[in-house]
């Protein structure tokens, strides 16, 4: 490398809630280090009734730069302060990249990145907020803005065809050139590792080794649709009265959910664990995870849940198809169809996959989502940009 500087990546997400934007961005930081980068993280600050991985950032040697405001909704007149507070950092750092993620983020980040004159500025989606989150006017305007802050944008980057397609055909951000593919990057050794049927966790929770066990990860929130989850969980014991369920999580709709646990008579059949750190051995154990979801981006769950053996069932919406090649590596159903999700649960724990599908989706898995080809990705995109603004 000679007497070239180590490039400067600064990486700025809205806040560390539990998710796959928050893993994905601290395997960022922490690989693209030096001698050939210099990396810097940005956030804002969880809510309260939200999960907070700043814990697996400093597990792995990642220490954020917090700037409070980022984290919460968007706000025009308090954004412009969080605006300047981003551009004072910028000026500091000086950065060769700026990469955003998130839709606050994204549109605080460009505009700040934009005025201060950064080199090369990207920004991925890893879903969108266009459906399922806001009302029709909240909506617009998130549109218009994502539109606006797509122009100062070097490239877009999604993580699946099918949301490149939606972002450039029916919500006209970019133009298809403008947009590039690039799946996730994870670290999913730990889960391939991971045995199947070790016990471990139905033994924390108290739940019998030889029941089906059927479960759902991630932020109690509307968007995740428990209550199709419940509804269908409540058809599936008239088929299997042994069926056991567990939600794994928390959010702000928790007490409506386990309200509603009693109103199905699901009392007794329900697990609410809250957030687990440890992952690998609660796929180990699951015959099914369950996505049950209104819109999706890539659900970190689901590759997870693959890389570990574990079977899914997850409904047909935002990047779900995509990710499970059409039904190839995992069940697709119909969403908001209670009947069609408790099929799709039944049909797998009834008749699981064998032993060579269950490989493949895992070799699938681990060969498209591993880390190391998403940082081989973005280093060439990033080498690329660079040399095109004339920066080595």
């Amino acid at each position: 490398m000679g007497n070239e500087r180590a490039k400067r990546i600064m990486n700025i997400i809205a806040r560390l809630n539990v998710g796959g934007p928050a893993v994905y961005v601290t395997l960022l930081t922490e690989r693209l280090h030096s001698p050939d980068y210099e990396s810097m993280l940005v956030c804002g600050m969880v809510e309260p009734y939200e999960g907070d991985m700043q814990y697996y950032a400093e597990q792995h040697g990642v220490h954020p730069v917090i700037i409070p405001e980022l984290g919460r909704s968007l706000n025009p007149l308090r954004d412009l302060k969080t605006i300047w507070k981003v551009y004072q950092l910028i000026r500091e750092f000086q950065p060769d990249v700026v990469h955003t993620h998130t839709a606050k983020a994204g549109f605080v980040g460009r505009v700040a990145a934009w005025a201060a004159g950064v080199p090369v500025i990207l920004h991925t989606f890893h879903g969108h907020v266009f459906r399922g989150y806001f009302s029709p006017l909240k909506t617009w305007v998130f549109i218009l803005l994502e539109r606006l802050t797509a122009r100062m944008s070097d490239t877009i980057i999604t993580l699946t065809e099918g949301l490149r397609r939606e972002l450039a055909e029916e919500y006209h951000i970019a133009r298809k050139g403008r947009i590039t593919v690039l799946p996730l990057g994870l670290d999913l050794d730990v889960f391939a590792k991971q045995s199947r049927k070790a016990g471990t966790f139905r033994a924390a929770w108290g739940i019998p080794a030889d029941v089906p066990l059927a479960g759902i990860v991630g932020r109690i929130t509307p968007i995740k649709n428990h209550p199709l989850f419940l509804e269908a969980a409540a058809r599936l014991k008239g088929e299997l009265p042994n069926a056991h369920f567990v939600i794994v999580g928390d959010g702000e709709t928790r007490t409506e959910i386990e309200a509603l646990v009693d109103t199905l008579g699901l009392h007794g059949s329900v697990t609410f664990t809250g957030w687990q750190r440890d992952l690998p051995p609660v796929y180990g154990d699951l015959d099914v995870l369950v996505i049950s979801s209104l819109n999706e981006g890539t659900p970190v769950t689901v590759i997870e849940a693959l890389a570990a053996g574990c079977p899914v069932v997850a409904t047909a919406v935002g990047g779900l198809p995509d990710l499970l090649d059409g039904g190839k590596l995992g069940r697709l159903v119909k969403p908001e169809d209670a009947e069609a999700l408790c099929g799709g649960m039944y049909a797998i724990l009834t008749q699981p996959p064998d032993a060579a599908e269950t490989a493949k989706a895992q070799a699938v898995m681990i060969d498209r989502y591993g880390i190391d080809r998403l940082i081989q990705d973005l280093d060439g995109m990033y080498r690329g940009l660079l040399s095109k603004k004339g920066r080595r």
